[in-house]
Protein backbone atom coordinates (compact mmCIF):
# COMPACT_ATOMS: atom_id res chain seq x y z
CA UNK A 1 0.00 0.00 0.00
CA UNK A 2 2.45 2.73 0.76
CA UNK A 3 4.68 2.04 -2.20
CA UNK A 4 0.89 2.58 -4.21
CA UNK A 5 0.05 5.61 -2.40
CA UNK A 6 3.38 7.12 -2.80
CA UNK A 7 3.73 6.95 -6.30
CA UNK A 8 -0.61 8.01 -6.68
CA UNK A 9 -0.24 11.14 -4.42
CA UNK A 10 3.42 12.35 -5.84
CA UNK A 11 2.46 12.12 -9.15
CA UNK A 12 -0.62 14.01 -8.40
CA UNK A 13 1.55 16.74 -6.61
CA UNK A 14 4.29 17.15 -9.00
CA UNK A 15 1.47 17.34 -11.55
CA UNK A 16 -0.26 20.21 -10.00
CA UNK A 17 2.99 21.72 -9.07
CA UNK A 18 4.36 21.60 -13.16
CA UNK A 19 1.05 23.08 -14.51
CA UNK A 20 1.61 26.20 -12.11
CA UNK A 21 -1.42 25.43 -10.12
CA UNK A 22 0.28 25.27 -6.92
CA UNK A 23 3.25 26.35 -5.52
CA UNK A 24 4.10 24.34 -2.67
CA UNK A 25 2.12 21.70 -0.27
CA UNK A 26 2.44 19.57 2.85
CA UNK A 27 0.37 16.55 2.64
CA UNK A 28 0.39 13.92 4.91
CA UNK A 29 -1.96 10.66 5.35
CA UNK A 30 -2.46 8.20 8.06
CA UNK A 31 -4.26 5.00 7.91
CA UNK A 32 -5.44 2.82 11.19
CA UNK A 33 -3.09 5.35 13.35
CA UNK A 34 -0.29 5.29 11.02
CA UNK A 35 1.43 7.82 9.10
CA UNK A 36 1.67 6.00 5.74
CA UNK A 37 2.18 9.11 3.60
CA UNK A 38 4.75 12.26 4.67
CA UNK A 39 5.32 14.96 1.89
CA UNK A 40 6.51 18.33 1.48
CA UNK A 41 6.63 19.62 -1.92
CA UNK A 42 7.57 22.87 -3.93
CA UNK A 43 8.44 26.12 -2.06
CA UNK A 44 7.08 27.63 1.49
CA UNK A 45 8.37 30.53 -0.27
CA UNK A 46 9.00 30.71 -4.35
CA UNK A 47 10.92 34.02 -4.68
CA UNK A 48 13.50 33.40 -1.64
CA UNK A 49 14.17 29.81 -3.28
CA UNK A 50 13.04 28.30 0.18
CA UNK A 51 11.50 24.66 -0.12
CA UNK A 52 8.50 23.41 1.82
CA UNK A 53 9.27 21.70 4.90
CA UNK A 54 6.92 19.41 6.58
CA UNK A 55 6.89 21.48 9.76
CA UNK A 56 5.74 24.55 7.67
CA UNK A 57 2.97 26.87 9.25
CA UNK A 58 -0.06 28.01 7.35
CA UNK A 59 -2.99 30.79 7.88
CA UNK A 60 -5.69 28.21 8.77
CA UNK A 61 -8.52 29.67 7.32
CA UNK A 62 -11.95 27.85 7.77
CA UNK A 63 -9.28 24.81 9.16
CA UNK A 64 -10.07 27.25 12.00
CA UNK A 65 -13.48 25.78 12.72
CA UNK A 66 -12.90 22.16 13.83
CA UNK A 67 -10.02 23.47 15.88
CA UNK A 68 -12.77 25.81 17.77
CA UNK A 69 -15.66 23.44 17.29
CA UNK A 70 -13.87 20.74 19.53
CA UNK A 71 -12.80 23.51 22.66
CA UNK A 72 -16.40 24.52 22.24
CA UNK A 73 -17.45 20.53 22.56
CA UNK A 74 -14.79 19.97 25.91
CA UNK A 75 -16.84 22.89 27.32
CA UNK A 76 -20.30 21.06 26.54
CA UNK A 77 -18.22 17.59 28.50
CA UNK A 78 -17.64 19.60 31.55
CA UNK A 79 -21.15 20.86 31.56
CA UNK A 80 -20.06 24.40 31.30
CA UNK A 81 -22.00 24.69 28.05
CA UNK A 82 -25.13 23.32 26.64
CA UNK A 83 -25.55 22.63 23.15
CA UNK A 84 -28.75 23.94 23.40
CA UNK A 85 -28.02 27.58 25.47
CA UNK A 86 -29.57 30.10 23.47
CA UNK A 87 -26.59 32.19 22.83
CA UNK A 88 -27.55 35.85 24.51
CA UNK A 89 -27.41 33.73 27.87
CA UNK A 90 -23.57 34.33 27.62
CA UNK A 91 -23.52 37.51 25.07
CA UNK A 92 -26.44 39.62 26.27
CA UNK A 93 -25.24 41.75 23.70
CA UNK A 94 -25.75 39.45 20.21
CA UNK A 95 -29.70 39.19 19.62
CA UNK A 96 -29.91 39.79 15.96
CA UNK A 97 -33.40 40.03 14.41
CA UNK A 98 -35.37 38.25 12.36
CA UNK A 99 -36.76 39.52 8.90
CA UNK A 100 -39.20 40.91 10.87
CA UNK A 101 -38.13 42.69 13.75
CA UNK A 102 -38.60 40.30 16.64
CA UNK A 103 -35.28 38.93 18.59
CA UNK A 104 -33.97 35.43 17.11
CA UNK A 105 -34.09 32.62 19.36
CA UNK A 106 -30.64 31.21 18.23
CA UNK A 107 -28.75 28.49 20.61
CA UNK A 108 -25.31 27.31 20.31
CA UNK A 109 -26.11 24.00 18.17
CA UNK A 110 -27.57 26.46 15.34
CA UNK A 111 -24.36 28.42 15.33
CA UNK A 112 -21.92 24.74 15.53
CA UNK A 113 -24.35 23.31 12.75
CA UNK A 114 -24.41 26.86 10.73
CA UNK A 115 -28.21 26.95 10.42
CA UNK A 116 -28.23 30.36 12.76
CA UNK A 117 -29.20 32.60 10.25
CA UNK A 118 -26.10 33.96 9.22
CA UNK A 119 -23.86 34.48 6.24
CA UNK A 120 -20.09 35.82 5.10
CA UNK A 121 -19.32 39.24 3.36
CA UNK A 122 -17.68 37.26 0.90
CA UNK A 123 -20.39 35.44 -0.15
CA UNK A 124 -22.86 38.85 -0.12
CA UNK A 125 -22.98 40.92 -3.28
CA UNK A 126 -20.50 43.81 -3.20
CA UNK A 127 -21.55 46.73 -1.11
CA UNK A 128 -24.48 44.47 0.53
CA UNK A 129 -25.42 44.09 4.46
CA UNK A 130 -22.61 42.62 6.23
CA UNK A 131 -20.20 45.16 3.84
CA UNK A 132 -21.95 48.12 4.80
CA UNK A 133 -22.37 47.25 8.87
CA UNK A 134 -18.26 46.91 8.53
CA UNK A 135 -18.27 43.11 9.17
CA UNK A 136 -14.86 41.42 8.88
CA UNK A 137 -15.22 37.61 7.71
CA UNK A 138 -11.58 36.96 10.44
CA UNK A 139 -9.19 37.11 7.22
CA UNK A 140 -8.37 41.00 6.99
CA UNK A 141 -6.98 43.73 9.50
CA UNK A 142 -10.33 44.80 10.23
CA UNK A 143 -8.55 47.10 13.50
CA UNK A 144 -11.69 46.62 15.67
CA UNK A 145 -12.39 44.00 18.69
CA UNK A 146 -14.30 40.63 18.16
CA UNK A 147 -16.81 42.27 20.34
CA UNK A 148 -17.11 45.57 17.87
CA UNK A 149 -17.53 42.74 15.07
CA UNK A 150 -20.10 40.67 16.40
CA UNK A 151 -21.72 43.80 17.50
CA UNK A 152 -22.12 44.56 14.19
CA UNK A 153 -22.75 41.70 12.50
CA UNK A 154 -26.15 41.28 14.86
CA UNK A 155 -27.04 45.07 13.36
CA UNK A 156 -27.91 43.39 10.36
CA UNK A 157 -30.98 40.91 10.16
CA UNK A 158 -31.03 36.93 9.68
CA UNK A 159 -31.00 35.66 6.15
CA UNK A 160 -33.68 33.19 8.03
CA UNK A 161 -35.09 31.44 10.44
CA UNK A 162 -32.33 29.48 12.87
CA UNK A 163 -32.81 26.10 12.41
CA UNK A 164 -34.79 26.40 8.93
CA UNK A 165 -32.24 26.91 6.99
CA UNK A 166 -28.10 25.54 6.08
CA UNK A 167 -25.76 28.67 5.09
CA UNK A 168 -22.31 28.29 5.66
CA UNK A 169 -21.18 31.52 7.90
CA UNK A 170 -19.38 33.42 10.51
CA UNK A 171 -21.29 31.52 13.11
CA UNK A 172 -17.57 30.06 14.60
CA UNK A 173 -16.50 33.57 15.30
CA UNK A 174 -19.65 34.13 17.85
CA UNK A 175 -19.28 30.88 19.06
CA UNK A 176 -15.56 31.54 19.74
CA UNK A 177 -16.37 34.80 21.81
CA UNK A 178 -19.19 32.53 23.42
CA UNK A 179 -16.04 30.04 24.67
CA UNK A 180 -13.84 33.33 26.09
CA UNK A 181 -17.34 34.52 27.51
CA UNK A 182 -17.44 30.81 29.46
CA UNK A 183 -14.02 30.27 30.14
CA UNK A 184 -13.58 33.88 31.21
CA UNK A 185 -10.55 33.82 29.14
CA UNK A 186 -9.37 35.48 25.68
CA UNK A 187 -10.23 33.11 22.84
CA UNK A 188 -6.29 32.34 22.25
CA UNK A 189 -5.60 31.09 25.82
CA UNK A 190 -9.30 29.31 26.10
CA UNK A 191 -8.60 27.29 22.85
CA UNK A 192 -4.68 26.69 23.96
CA UNK A 193 -6.20 25.28 27.62
CA UNK A 194 -9.11 22.99 25.94
CA UNK A 195 -7.42 22.09 23.15
CA UNK A 196 -3.92 22.78 21.87
CA UNK A 197 -2.09 22.30 24.78
CA UNK A 198 -3.75 18.68 26.12
CA UNK A 199 -2.98 17.62 22.48
CA UNK A 200 0.21 19.09 22.15
CA UNK A 201 -0.69 21.11 19.00
CA UNK A 202 2.49 23.42 19.75
CA UNK A 203 2.40 24.47 16.01
CA UNK A 204 -0.71 25.84 16.51
CA UNK A 205 -2.16 29.35 17.72
CA UNK A 206 -4.15 32.62 16.45
CA UNK A 207 -0.51 34.08 15.56
CA UNK A 208 2.48 31.98 13.79
CA UNK A 209 4.59 30.85 17.15
CA UNK A 210 7.51 30.68 14.48
CA UNK A 211 7.17 33.93 11.91
CA UNK A 212 10.14 31.85 10.05
CA UNK A 213 8.49 28.89 9.58
CA UNK A 214 5.26 30.59 8.30
CA UNK A 215 4.84 30.17 4.22
CA UNK A 216 4.10 33.29 1.79
CA UNK A 217 0.33 33.10 0.43
CA UNK A 218 -0.02 33.05 -2.95
CA UNK A 219 -2.66 33.39 -5.62
CA UNK A 220 -3.82 31.61 -8.57
CA UNK A 221 -2.83 33.51 -11.78
CA UNK A 222 -1.64 33.22 -15.54
CA UNK A 223 0.66 31.89 -16.12
CA UNK A 224 1.80 31.61 -12.54
CA UNK A 225 0.55 31.72 -9.08
CA UNK A 226 1.34 35.59 -7.89
CA UNK A 227 1.98 35.95 -4.03
CA UNK A 228 -0.78 37.59 -2.34
CA UNK A 229 -1.13 41.39 -1.83
CA UNK A 230 -1.26 43.06 1.86
CA UNK A 231 -4.00 43.36 1.70
CA UNK A 232 -5.76 41.34 -0.83
CA UNK A 233 -8.64 40.59 -2.71
CA UNK A 234 -9.86 37.50 -4.59
CA UNK A 235 -13.02 36.61 -6.57
CA UNK A 236 -15.03 34.08 -5.34
CA UNK A 237 -18.50 32.76 -7.05
CA UNK A 238 -19.73 35.41 -9.51
CA UNK A 239 -22.01 37.94 -8.28
CA UNK A 240 -20.28 38.07 -4.95
CA UNK A 241 -17.90 40.11 -2.93
CA UNK A 242 -15.15 37.89 -2.45
CA UNK A 243 -12.49 37.27 -0.39
CA UNK A 244 -10.55 40.10 1.47
CA UNK A 245 -7.22 38.65 2.87
CA UNK A 246 -4.79 40.18 4.89
CA UNK A 247 -1.82 37.74 5.25
CA UNK A 248 0.34 39.97 7.68
CA UNK A 249 -2.71 39.14 10.18
CA UNK A 250 -1.48 35.67 10.76
CA UNK A 251 1.77 37.97 12.74
CA UNK A 252 -0.65 40.57 14.17
CA UNK A 253 -1.09 40.14 17.50
CA UNK A 254 -3.62 42.89 18.26
CA UNK A 255 -5.90 41.11 15.55
CA UNK A 256 -8.98 39.79 17.14
CA UNK A 257 -9.42 35.89 17.08
CA UNK A 258 -11.17 35.06 14.66
CA UNK A 259 -12.72 31.41 15.71
CA UNK A 260 -13.62 30.94 12.32
CA UNK A 261 -10.93 32.07 9.99
CA UNK A 262 -7.90 33.51 12.31
CA UNK A 263 -5.68 30.43 13.63
CA UNK A 264 -2.08 29.47 12.33
CA UNK A 265 -0.78 25.83 12.25
CA UNK A 266 0.87 23.35 10.69
CA UNK A 267 -0.47 20.25 9.18
CA UNK A 268 1.58 17.92 11.61
CA UNK A 269 -0.84 19.36 14.42
CA UNK A 270 -4.00 19.34 12.59
CA UNK A 271 -3.80 15.76 12.09
CA UNK A 272 -3.16 14.95 15.39
CA UNK A 273 -6.84 16.96 16.47
CA UNK A 274 -8.38 14.64 13.50
CA UNK A 275 -6.85 11.31 14.32
CA UNK A 276 -7.94 12.29 17.87
CA UNK A 277 -11.30 12.44 17.19
CA UNK A 278 -11.26 9.39 14.97
CA UNK A 279 -10.69 7.23 17.33
CA UNK A 280 -12.88 8.48 20.01
CA UNK A 281 -11.98 11.71 21.33
CA UNK A 282 -9.53 10.78 24.36
CA UNK A 283 -8.37 13.06 25.95
CA UNK A 284 -10.54 15.80 24.71
CA UNK A 285 -14.07 14.45 24.58
CA UNK A 286 -16.06 11.14 25.17
CA UNK A 287 -16.97 9.19 22.08
CA UNK A 288 -20.65 10.09 23.02
CA UNK A 289 -19.81 13.51 21.95
CA UNK A 290 -17.67 12.98 19.20
CA UNK A 291 -20.73 10.47 17.72
CA UNK A 292 -22.89 13.82 18.28
CA UNK A 293 -20.59 15.86 16.16
CA UNK A 294 -19.69 13.55 13.44
CA UNK A 295 -23.56 12.88 12.92
CA UNK A 296 -25.61 14.52 10.12
CA UNK A 297 -27.36 17.27 12.54
CA UNK A 298 -29.34 19.12 9.57
CA UNK A 299 -31.38 16.32 7.98
CA UNK A 300 -32.23 16.95 4.31
CA UNK A 301 -31.70 20.63 4.55
CA UNK A 302 -29.90 21.33 0.79
CA UNK A 303 -26.12 22.53 1.20
CA UNK A 304 -25.22 24.86 -1.27
CA UNK A 305 -21.97 23.75 -2.90
CA UNK A 306 -21.50 20.33 -1.23
CA UNK A 307 -23.73 18.01 -3.06
CA UNK A 308 -24.40 14.60 -1.29
CA UNK A 309 -23.52 15.83 2.31
CA UNK A 310 -24.76 16.95 5.67
CA UNK A 311 -23.42 18.65 8.31
CA UNK A 312 -22.64 17.75 11.88
CA UNK A 313 -20.98 20.18 14.66
CA UNK A 314 -18.53 22.12 12.95
CA UNK A 315 -17.81 19.89 9.21
CA UNK A 316 -19.47 18.36 6.77
CA UNK A 317 -20.29 14.56 6.23
CA UNK A 318 -20.68 12.96 3.35
CA UNK A 319 -24.33 11.25 3.15
CA UNK A 320 -24.17 10.25 -0.82
CA UNK A 321 -21.30 9.41 -2.65
CA UNK A 322 -22.77 9.70 -5.41
CA UNK A 323 -24.06 13.09 -5.25
CA UNK A 324 -21.14 14.12 -4.06
CA UNK A 325 -18.76 12.17 -6.98
CA UNK A 326 -16.61 11.09 -4.19
CA UNK A 327 -15.04 7.83 -3.76
CA UNK A 328 -15.02 8.77 0.36
CA UNK A 329 -17.03 6.34 2.13
CA UNK A 330 -20.67 7.68 3.54
CA UNK A 331 -20.04 8.91 7.09
CA UNK A 332 -16.81 10.84 6.04
CA UNK A 333 -15.73 14.57 7.13
CA UNK A 334 -14.53 16.83 5.25
CA UNK A 335 -13.38 20.94 4.51
CA UNK A 336 -11.45 23.36 3.33
CA UNK A 337 -10.18 26.91 4.04
CA UNK A 338 -9.69 29.84 2.12
CA UNK A 339 -6.05 30.06 1.95
CA UNK A 340 -5.29 26.67 0.28
CA UNK A 341 -6.10 23.23 2.49
CA UNK A 342 -8.40 20.57 2.00
CA UNK A 343 -8.27 18.20 4.61
CA UNK A 344 -11.11 14.56 5.26
CA UNK A 345 -11.38 11.42 7.51
CA UNK A 346 -12.86 8.35 6.03
CA UNK A 347 -14.26 6.62 9.58
CA UNK A 348 -14.68 3.34 7.77
CA UNK A 349 -11.36 3.09 5.93
CA UNK A 350 -9.76 4.42 9.26
CA UNK A 351 -7.86 7.24 6.91
CA UNK A 352 -7.38 10.59 7.67
CA UNK A 353 -6.01 13.22 5.50
CA UNK A 354 -4.51 16.41 5.33
CA UNK A 355 -2.92 18.60 2.54
CA UNK A 356 -2.00 21.87 3.32
CA UNK A 357 -0.85 24.43 0.56
CA UNK A 358 0.32 27.49 0.49
CA UNK A 359 -1.95 28.74 -2.87
CA UNK A 360 -5.62 29.87 -2.64
CA UNK A 361 -7.99 29.02 -3.83
CA UNK A 362 -6.70 25.67 -6.16
CA UNK A 363 -5.48 24.24 -2.88
CA UNK A 364 -9.22 24.56 -1.57
CA UNK A 365 -11.76 23.52 -4.14
CA UNK A 366 -9.52 23.37 -7.39
CA UNK A 367 -8.97 19.62 -9.35
CA UNK A 368 -6.17 19.10 -7.08
CA UNK A 369 -8.69 18.48 -4.12
CA UNK A 370 -10.70 15.76 -6.67
CA UNK A 371 -7.46 14.24 -8.12
CA UNK A 372 -5.82 14.16 -4.43
CA UNK A 373 -8.51 12.39 -3.47
CA UNK A 374 -8.68 9.74 -6.27
CA UNK A 375 -4.54 9.38 -5.61
CA UNK A 376 -5.75 8.51 -2.10
CA UNK A 377 -8.28 5.39 -2.77
CA UNK A 378 -5.93 4.21 -5.31
CA UNK A 379 -3.32 3.64 -3.49
CA UNK A 380 -5.04 1.94 -0.82
CA UNK A 381 -6.62 -0.44 -2.18
CA UNK A 382 -5.65 -3.91 -1.09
Amino acid sequence: MSKNLDTSLDEVIERTLADNRLVGAVVKVAVDGVLVYNGAAGFADRERNNPMQENALFRLASVSKPIVSTAALVLVSQGRLQLDDRVDRWLPYFQPRLQNGDIAELTIRHLMTHTAGLTYRFFQEENGPYHRAGVSDGMDQAGITLEENLRRIASVPLLYTPGTQWKYSIATDVLGAVIAKVTEMPLQEAVHSLVLKPLGMNDTGFTAVDPERLTTAYANDVPVPRPMYDPDSLAFVEGTAGFRLAPSRALDESAFPSGGAGMVGSAHDFLRLLETLRKGGTPLLPERLVREMTTNQIGDLPMAYWPGRGFGLGFTLLKDPVAAGTPESPGTWRMGGTYGHSWFVDPERKLSVVAFTNTALEGMSGQFTVDLCKAVYDGIKQ
